[in-house]
């Protein structure tokens, strides 16, 4: 019997978003430490804590829940204390990555738009405060999936396998915390990181307008340092907060819709509409954790000077081998 275009497809996609996403983060977290990028501290430590987040999902959502729990069903992966971190963990690594990014939204909108409020808060101090509460607070927010699954079956006294408890999602607190759950990731994030870039461009257009009239027209040709050097910070921003705005819309609106319409679970039924939407929104969601390495790339110059190194010493190293 053929399977499902859709299974096909993820039986392919997956692996092969494995394999270039988590060398790409790998490799952009290494680039960052250096500090050789041309970037401020404090840019540089919310860039490696994204690509962190970033390579985390790729290692538990995609590598081991997607390819190593489909293809070795009967793995110590199916214990039941597995399977359940393992479906703790993946709704964990996915908040970190879109909330490491409302935080880098903010500190880029305070540097911009706050100039009074800047200098005590644009700091590696303050950002890795933020991190760290952040970090914490998803955790802890994340406990109740532990208490959100149970054993499928036992066998030889050991539970295995994970169903959704009925006890949780259909009582009055379970459905509390489905719904908290779809503000803090489907609706708050994204409204959040909205606002702060609307306002960041409106206070760029208001003080590009005033150093243009002050410079005058004399200097209309010459180069602004100040107005590079906030150009190119923007569109970093932009590029960033877009992309995984863009890629992640497909699962939002796929998770909004299955909230509202009181469809409770997704049913892996890879035959319906719904659920193959549901499934290409999951595709797409993945894909953006390794869309930054390629932002970064695009455009910062001194990122691409270091990732051309990182690419190029193992062929160095090679030579010199060689060579001796």
């Amino acid at each position: 019997m053929l399977r499902p275009t859709i299974l096909q497809i993820k039986n392919v996609y997956y692996p092969v978003l494995a394999v270039f996403a988590a060398p790409m983060n790998v490799v952009t977290i290494v680039i960052i430490s250096r500090g050789n990028t041309g970037l401020s501290k404090c840019i540089s430590v919310y860039m490696m804590v994204m690509a962190a987040a970033d390579l985390l999902v790729i290692i538990f959502n995609v590598i081991v829940y997607q390819i190593f729990s489909y293809h070795f069903p009967l793995s110590f992966l199916s214990y039941t204390s597995v399977c359940k971190f393992l479906l703790y963990m993946n709704p964990a690594t996915l908040d970190m990555s879109v909330w490491f990014t409302v935080s880098f939204t903010f500190d880029r909108f305070v540097a911009i738009c706050c100039q009074k409020f800047k200098r005590k808060y644009c700091t590696v101090r303050t950002a890795a405060l933020v991190i760290t509460v952040v970090s914490v607070l998803i955790h802890l927010e994340n406990v109740p999936f532990w208490f959100a699954y149970e054993s499928e079956r036992i066998i030889n006294n050991i539970p295995w396998g994970c169903l959704s408890s009925q006890a949780f999602f259909l009582s009055p607190a379970g459905v509390a915390y489905s719904w908290l759950k779809s503000i803090l990731v489907a609706w708050l994030p994204f409204c959040l990181i909205l606002l702060l870039n609307s306002l960041t461009v409106r206070r760029i257009l208001v003080v590009n307008r005033a150093r243009k009239s002050l410079r005058g027209h004399s200097s209309e040709n010459q180069s602004d340092p100040e107005m590079v050097n906030r150009k190119k910070s923007i569109v970093l921003l932009f590029s960033v907060s877009g992309t995984l705005i863009l890629l992640w819309l497909t699962a939002i609106v796929s998770f909004l819709t299955t909230k509202v319409t009181n469809n409770a679970h997704y049913q892996g039924d890879f035959e319906s509409p719904a659920d193959i939407i549901t499934e290409v929104g999951f595709m797409l969601m993945y894909l953006s954790s390794c869309a930054n390495t390629c932002i970064y790339a695009a455009t910062q110059t001194k990122f691409r000077e270091e990732l051309k190194k990182v690419m190029e010493s193992p062929w160095i190293l090679i030579q010199t081998l060689v060579k001796k």
